[in-house]
């Protein structure tokens, strides 16, 4: 039986490049001069803080740490957006959490779009990852190429690792 599995990672040394090479650039940009705040890592809780003096200022933040995790080859959309800005003294403060690991629900959703094909192949779920099985690899591959297809639409990023035949 030929097998692959569906996980959702970020490599932390790309993370934290993309993030040291988006503070090296707000030390260059004009608009970000003589202001407070920046773009801090926290590496045990995988959380990207950005703070600045207001919400425009943090939304150039989020436009600077996206263009440079693309250029580190890293999903943008493994950052949770949705969180709102609090107000810390002077500074805005937007805490970003790093999606790592597929969730029931995701793997649910996924587990659904995959018997939804009518494809000869199985799915199951363990832990934070999805196991895809089958008896042909050509199965597996369609199963990737329609997960790639709908990738905008389960709004989190999927790696297909572990590929035996």
């Amino acid at each position: 039986m030929a097998s692959f599995d569906i996980v959702s990672k970020v490599d932390p040394q790309m993370l934290e490049n993309a993030v040291n090479n988006a503070k090296k650039e707000l030390l260059t940009r004009y608009d970000f001069r003589d202001t407070k705040g920046g773009i801090e890592l926290d590496k045990q809780n995988n959380i990207i803080t950005l703070s600045s003096e207001n919400s425009m200022k943090i939304k150039s933040l989020e436009d600077i740490l996206m263009g440079r995790m693309v250029k580190q080859s890293i999903d943008p959309t493994s950052l949770d957006f949705s969180a709102d800005e609090e107000a810390s003294g002077a500074l805005v403060k937007k805490k970003l959490p790093v999606r790592a690991g597929i969730d029931k629900d995701m793997s649910r959703k996924i587990q659904k779009l995959i018997k939804d094909s009518k494809l000869k192949v199985e799915a199951q779920i363990q832990g934070d990852q999805l196991r895809v099985t089958a008896k042909k690899i050509d199965d597996l591959q369609a199963v990737i190429a329609l997960l790639r297809g709908n990738a905008a639409s389960l709004g989190q990023p999927l790696q297909f690792v572990n590929m035996k035949s």
